[in-house]
């Protein structure tokens, strides 16, 4: 039987963004990021700044997300954190911050890894929104990761399938940057692509032997059409930012969905549930709803979607009931075992 007064506190702080969250059960109170507008300058993010501005900003952050809630932090039952994968400098931060409120609260402690709670952000209960059954696939697609997994349960889950080298995020973003576009520039290329063509130019997707991606090779063929192209006309960017854009989008989905294809027919689960911050790209979303395979598609709350505490407080509630806590000789780790 499910205790009806849990209350977890949950802190991520993986990357750039410093967000808390307050969760009762499985319901979210609050939900605060806090991002860092300084990287943008830079073209992406500068880890020493970033683990600086999450010190100056996880106080605050977690007051507001305890006000939002309306909850003390006498309430709590618990702390639930990121331990990684992710920046060391910046893991550090919230790492600390968690062990050492658990400790004063004299409250349980809990280990998060960031991917698995971009694939249990399912479980949240939000209204409008189904959760997957066991078993089901994730596909976890963001600026530092992409992988297809099998998911058997909330603490059973196998990688079947991973990038070779850049992720689908990175493919985005250094596509936009070829094209002149600023940081980040994955939502760029997905909101100039809805008024271009997505055939207008086609590009040859990547031969990857089984249920790995690889993107590289990709980056690089669009590297070398623009410049053949801006040779010929330097305007050519300009002129069909739209289309260049689209066709992007169009070959980048093209290859995840043959992939998600393989990967159904090779486990028979029909059953597919997308996560990450590149799930919050509308392509990706339209092409998973129009769903013509006859798969059962769980696509997250857009708030969901980026780095966020909800989904590090859902694996945390999941924890609690199961009593798996951790002792104050708990460390981050920049990489984690899956």
């Amino acid at each position: 039987m499910q205790n009806p007064e849990v209350f977890i506190l949950a802190i991520e702080s993986s990357c750039d963004d410093t967000a808390a969250a307050v969760l009762h059960n499985d319901k979210v109170l609050s939900n605060v990021v806090a991002n860092q507008l300084i990287h943008n300058q830079y073209g992406g993010v500068v880890p020493e700044l970033a683990s600086r501005a999450h010190q100056q900003n996880i106080v605050p952050v977690i007051d507001a997300a305890l006000r939002k809630a309306n909850v003390q932090k006498e309430q709590l039952s618990a702390i639930a954190f990121t331990q990684g994968p992710g920046l060391m400098g910046s893991l550090l931060v919230g790492t600390s911050f968690s062990k050492s409120l658990s400790l004063a609260l004299d409250i349980p402690l809990i280990a998060v890894n960031h991917m698995h709670a971009h694939i249990l952000a399912h479980f949240i209960d939000e209204e409008g929104y189904d959760k997957p059954e066991f078993p089901f696939l994730a596909l976890t697609i963001s600026g530092g990761h992409t992988q297809i997994v099998k998911v058997n349960s909330f603490f059973d889950m196998e990688i079947i399938g991973e990038t070779t080298d850049d992720a689908v995020g990175e493919a985005f973003d250094k596509s936009a940057k070829i094209l002149g576009l600023p940081y980040p520039g994955g939502p760029l290329i997905d909101k100039y692509a809805k008024e271009g063509n997505p055939k207008a130019f086609p590009f040859t997707k990547p031969k990857v032997p089984g249920l790995d991606f690889s993107f590289s090779g990709l980056k690089t063929a669009i590297l070398y059409f623009i410049q053949k192209n801006k040779q010929e006309n330097p305007n050519f960017v300009e002129e069909n930012l739209n289309d260049i854009c689209a066709s992007i989008q169009h070959t980048i989905i093209e290859i995840l969905i043959d992939k998600l294809k393989l990967a159904v027919k090779e486990t028979g689960i029909t059953q597919i549930a997308i996560g990450g911050g590149v799930s919050a790209n509308s392509g990706i979303r339209t092409r998973l709803q129009e769903n013509p395979y006859g798969w059962k598609t769980f696509i997250p709350k857009f708030e969901y979607t980026t780095d966020n505490a909800a989904m590090i407080g859902i694996v945390g509630y999941q924890k609690y009931l199961s009593n798996r806590f951790e002792t104050s000789a708990v460390v981050s780790k920049a990489r984690i075992e899956f």
